[in-house]
């Protein structure tokens, strides 16, 4: 590996954010974690955890692991949940500069501050699907990615990695399809001035339902462009000197998530009056996300596996994925699911009953 410019890439990973962030249709969030109570001497004290968006449902395992006292029981004494997404910094960048201790973000942000030499690795994907989405109406549906050709689809400016990706992918010719420009309103698809447009699959076909429509999705990943989401990311000095502390904190997160996908209801309760209680989210709404992004979240191979574990030929398709997008890099220098891997051979009990 290239030695690592730390300067050189907090300057540049800024811009990386913008251009290949997820752009969430979230909501906000500006709540903390509030487990503060001390543990025994051997315990691993206070981090921070970077999300990959403001606070909403969509990081539903972490309360939990917050809630039910998990982060305590494996040894901290607080695990903070910092806000991400908006003008915030990139979890790529709050590890170089020691902000975070571990980040949620995705393979196409954390590997391009790879191949610039930044020493991270992802040690596990939260959503095994990415949920990146066309989102259509069942009265002008888009099903395949070869619907797309003439059809006017709305993309915003920092997703166009994606976009590319998506069209190479599918050998399609940018000029088949018209792009037009969005940000995130979803009225330009319900009004007829789009045919679809690219957002999460766990948003906006539920607010598009619960306003009377009838939506239509089509999963990126079910597309040609197979990515994860909501990876757990941290520097390789934390794997090689802190690997008992990792395996602890996603102990811990895996407690979180299987109580997550179990009870969508009790998840939105916590995101909308708890961690999320200033940004007016609604209950209803964020339930029903719950249970859309459950099904991003496990999978058959999942439930044979466990959370976060993504097989061999998952990894593949990502790095491949990743390929189309530019981003040429080998598996070996993005993923390490070693440390999950001990985890469940330590306690096979942590898998989905």
């Amino acid at each position: 590996m290239a030695t690592f410019d730390r300067r050189a890439f907090l300057r540049t990973t800024g811009l990386a954010g913008l251009a290949l962030g997820l752009a969430a249709c979230g909501d906000n969030g500006t709540a903390t974690s509030g487990s503060s109570s001390a543990s025994g001497a051997d315990g691993f004290g206070a981090v921070k955890l970077q999300l990959s968006w403001k606070k909403n449902v969509e990081f539903a395992g972490e309360y939990f692991a917050d809630t039910n006292g998990y982060y305590k029981a494996a040894g901290f004494t607080q695990v903070e949940l910092l806000s991400g997404g908006g003008s915030g910094t990139s979890v790529e960048s709050g590890l170089a500069t020691g902000r975070c201790w571990a980040g949620l973000s995705a393979p196409t942000i954390t590997a391009p501050a790879v191949l610039q030499g930044a020493p991270l690795k992802i040690v596990g994907a939260t959503f095994q699907k990415n949920p990146f989405a066309i989102i259509s109406l069942s009265k002008n549906p888009i099903k395949e990615a070869k619907d797309l050709a003439g059809k006017r689809i709305g993309v915003q400016d920092s997703n166009e990695l994606v976009w590319n990706a998506l069209l190479k992918a599918n050998g399609l010719d940018a000029s088949s399809v018209t792009r037009v420009p969005f940000q995130s309103d979803p009225s330009m698809l319900t009004s007829g001035q789009l045919d679809g447009y690219v957002g999460f699959v766990t948003s906006g076909p539920v607010n598009l339902r619960l306003q009377g429509h009838d939506p239509e999705y089509l999963l990126l990943s079910d597309a040609g462009l197979p990515l994860v989401a909501e990876t757990f990311t941290v520097t390789q000095e934390t794997i090689d000197n802190e690997r008992d502390k990792l395996k602890a904190f996603l102990t811990a997160e895996i407690k979180g998530w299987k109580d997550a996908v179990a009870d969508p209801a009790k998840s939105a309760e916590l995101a909308a009056t708890v961690y999320g209680k200033d940004q007016n989210l609604d209950v209803k709404e964020q339930t029903e996300e719950a249970k859309m992004q459950n099904e991003l979240v496990v999978t058959d191979d999942v439930k044979n596996n466990g959370l976060f574990t993504m097989t061999p030929e998952l990894i593949e398709q990502n790095i491949a994925s990743l390929a189309k997008a530019g981003l040429n890099i080998k598996a070996e220098q993005l993923f390490d699911l070693s440390i999950l891997d001990e985890v469940y051979q330590a306690d096979p009990s942590l898998k989905l009953s």
